[in-house]
């Protein structure tokens, strides 16, 4: 009378869209940051 295992909670595709998720996100905002700069120079010139 061996119990059955249990799946994992997290599989391997859920991982993936996390990752893709940050991905995205540090992305957005470093592409935020550079232009904010971009503005920041051309305002004080």
């Amino acid at each position: 009378m061996s119990t059955k295992r249990k799946p994992p909670t997290m599989t391997h595709k859920s991982q993936e869209t996390v990752n893709k998720k940050g991905i995205i996100w540090t992305s957005a905002i470093f592409v935020v940051l550079v232009v904010l700069v971009v503005v920041l120079i051309l305002l004080t010139k």
